[in-house]
């Protein structure tokens, strides 16, 4: 795909729809839109019943985007467009049921993104250290509007099956960027922030 902004890769793409919980007839807000690997994902899940709201500061990074997704879907119908900050216009959208961000300080968007997100609606981000993984995760764990935060990354690792030479390649797909989850909740009054979600409660 031609690209201006780095694109995220399919193992990751794969889990921002599931964890995300994406459907079709969705209405996603992301932020965001680079060279438009994930819009394009999120456009193919929604279907034509659906909607993508995007938004991208840059407009040659959103030319570049629509380029992309015009050359492998035609003309949509399903995908709205915001040039501008997601902070300066969210609060004029309407609800949404997802919220995807791929931004580098998605802590800072945590109180619009619940004014936008409907009750039980999902927040993910996706960044690449750790320490912005940490801040929004931190963030989301002490407000009363999110609930079940988690943070992981994923790792892939093709293996070589050719008959009796079964191993796995010498090369992996390893970090390339950590995704947080939130579930966003209606707080009752004077109540404290829901406990995060541990890992070895999510395996149990």
């Amino acid at each position: 795909m031609p690209r201006g902004a780095q694109v995220i890769y399919p193992k990751d793409l794969a889990m921002i729809l599931f964890w995300a919980d994406v459907y079709p007839g969705c209405r996603v807000l992301e932020a965001g839109m680079g060279s438009g690997a994930l819009t394009l994902a999120l456009l193919r899940v929604v279907g034509p019943d659906g909607r993508v709201i995007t938004f991208e500061q840059r407009e040659e990074f959103a030319r570049r985007a629509l380029a992309n997704i015009h050359m492998r879907c035609g003309e949509v119908t399903n995908l709205t467009v915001r040039l501008g900050a997601v902070e300066d216009g969210v609060a004029d959208e309407e609800p949404v049921d997802r919220v995807v961000l791929d931004l580098p300080e998605p802590w800072k968007l945590a109180p619009a993104m619940a004014r936008v997100l409907r009750p039980g609606g999902i927040f993910l981000s996706y960044v690449p250290t750790i320490i912005q993984a940490q801040q929004t995760a931190d963030v989301l764990g002490r407000d009363r509007h999110w609930a079940l935060v988690e943070t992981f990354e994923t790792l892939f690792r093709p293996w070589n099956i050719e008959g009796q030479s079964v191993r796995p390649f010498h090369r992996m797909v390893a970090h390339t960027g950590f995704i947080t989850v939130a579930r966003r909740v209606v707080p009752e009054e004077g109540a404290a922030p829901p406990p995060r979600v541990a890992a070895s409660d999510r395996d149990e």
